[in-house]
């Protein structure tokens, strides 16, 4: 006879051998058979107990993005599971891997409008990959394992609707789950065509540049070599950015609204782009419509998505970087790469001006400056969404091992606390800076009671400009339009902080800051 589990507790089980460690979410009394199994074995999945759901999926979809490795996070039936939609959108968006419990209520009390009782299936069906209900206890461990795979698999959000009894339903003790089994996909090899094609288009631009995504994350080396040997200048995109460290001389930046002039020159002016792994939507508006592109995807259907494709290659893009490495021939130097290189040493130029400024109120450049001194190698950013993003992108050196998240294509603002506390819980070891603007603070703020509750050594910061600063530059340069509802009142956030039970600093100069950090 085997030995006998809940189908709760089997659940647990499952997530353990797939390498979960903890779990965000706020307790209900649906999730009551969840959050026994959570005591049972708390010493393999530590409970997370945020203060509101939203806040425990944005940290699940940070740790994603962090980590590779899925986030979990739960929701209690009803209102609970209406909370997580916020943060699960932002994992589907920037493509990492959610597994999210959803609590339902007992399958005795279902389609008879009990309390809290309500057809929460096709709440998740925009933003899931894979969205069941488990009908038996039985089911409940295959269930787990099947959508922790689908969630790696489409680099998406994964959602188990679980009744409340079959929970505390006894079942055999007899699954294996497939996580020994998964191993990461083989990408296809460049065509040789391809590559003879790509090298013919670079030898003869005038004009030719690098703008690479996330999917060149594991290609730095490749992406240097590549600059080198064919003098092309590096733009990312702005999620890419930290795979080059931002002094590398060949690299400018990223490109659009929130990044450095050097990177955005260069996009309107160039003849050829070598495009790799990369599908921003504003790259639409980013380059000059008639250059050619050599686009480098392992996704067919990014192919020519965002711009005409000269030259279109599925493959991996380390692979593709070798290979046109090998079989090219060194280039020189053409005025458009010395321009490239003359137009960074002007911007930092202009830059330099600024970073020891004592101006009051404070500017960004003195302040990211000192984040630039003080953090360790390893520091990690969690950015909220606003002007943060801006002054990020082209004022903070990231180098070394360091790493840093915002919510990318959802660009859901509240991200930055919640996502600090994915940080520091995956990396206890690393210092952790969350950097947010008072209007999304403002959001998510109730968070810092986790920080806390959790003893997380984090330091947020907060740019209080007093108003939505990134809509209110929309208003005024793009639609030129009255400045309306983007004022918020002047508040003392510091003392927020101490109320509950952070340390808190209100800094006016710049040898405040510094004492602060």
């Amino acid at each position: 006879m085997p030995n006998k589990i809940s189908g709760a507790d089997a659940m647990l089980k499952v997530l353990h051998e797939w390498g979960v460690t903890h779990i965000y979410g706020h307790p209900g009394g649906s999730l009551d058979s969840t959050m026994n199994a959570l005591h049972n074995q708390q010493d393999k999945i530590k409970f997370i107990q945020v203060r509101h759901e939203e806040a425990g999926a944005l940290a699940a979809s940070a740790s994603a993005k962090l980590s590779g490795k899925v986030g979990v996070v739960l929701g209690s039936a009803g209102p609970g599971a209406i909370h997580l939609l916020n943060g699960l959108h932002d994992a589907k968006a920037d493509h990492v891997p959610v597994f999210a419990i959803i609590a339902q209520v007992p399958t005795t009390k279902m389609n008879i409008d009990f309390f809290q009782a309500y057809n929460e299936g096709p709440w998740f069906d925009n933003v899931a990959c894979w969205n069941r209900t488990a009908m038996t206890a039985e089911s409940i461990p295959k269930l787990v394992d099947e959508g922790i795979r689908q969630a790696y698999k489409h680099r998406g959000v994964a959602t188990l609707i679980l009744p409340k009894d079959l929970g505390w339903k006894m079942i055999p003790d007899t699954f294996v789950s497939n996580a020994a089994n998964h191993v990461e996909p083989i990408y296809p090899e460049p065509n040789p065509q391809s590559i003879n094609d790509a090298l013919e288009l670079i030898k003869a631009a005038k004009a030719p540049m690098v703008y690479f995504g996330i999917g060149a994350k594991h290609a730095a080396k490749e992406l240097k070599e590549i600059s080198a040997k064919f003098k092309l200048p590096l733009v990312s995109s702005v999620l890419a950015k930290g795979i080059i460290e931002d002094t590398y001389p060949t690299y400018m930046g990223s490109t659009g609204r929130v990044a450095p002039k050097t990177g955005v020159e260069l996009g309107f002016n160039t003849d050829l782009i070598l495009w790799i792994g990369n599908d921003v939507p504003f790259s639409i508006f980013l380059f000059n419509p008639k250059a050619k592109v050599i686009q480098i995807d392992i996704d067919s259907e990014k192919l020519g998505k965002r711009h005409q494709v000269t030259v279109p290659i599925l493959a991996d893009s380390k692979k593709t970087l070798q290979a046109l490495l090998k079989q090219g021939e060194e280039l020189p130097e053409t005025p458009f790469y010395k321009a490239a290189l003359a137009n960074k040493e002007n911007w930092l130029s202009w830059l330099n001006r600024f970073k020891h400024s004592e101006d009051i109120p404070l500017r960004p450049e003195p302040v990211f400056e000192v984040l630039n001194q003080e953090a360790s190698d390893q520091a990690i950013f969690t950015l909220d969404v606003g002007n943060v993003n801006i002054n990020f992108a082209r004022l903070m050196n990231l180098h070394d091992q360091q790493k840093w998240t915002t919510s990318g294509q959802f660009a859901t603002m509240g991200y930055g606390v919640p996502a600090a506390i994915a940080a520091k819980i995956l990396y206890p070891d690393r210092d952790v800076y969350s950097l947010n603007g008072d209007g999304g603070f403002a959001m998510l703020m109730e968070e810092i009671i986790t920080q806390v509750k959790y003893n997380l050594n984090i330091i947020n910061i907060i740019f209080n400009n007093k108003t939505l600063g990134y809509i209110e530059a929309e208003q005024i340069d793009d639609t030129q339009q009255p400045v309306f509802g983007v004022d918020l009142p002047d508040t003392d956030w510091a003392t927020i902080a101490k109320g509950m039970g952070a340390i808190g600093y209100t800094v006016y100069t710049l040898d405040d800051f510094k004492d602060a950090i």
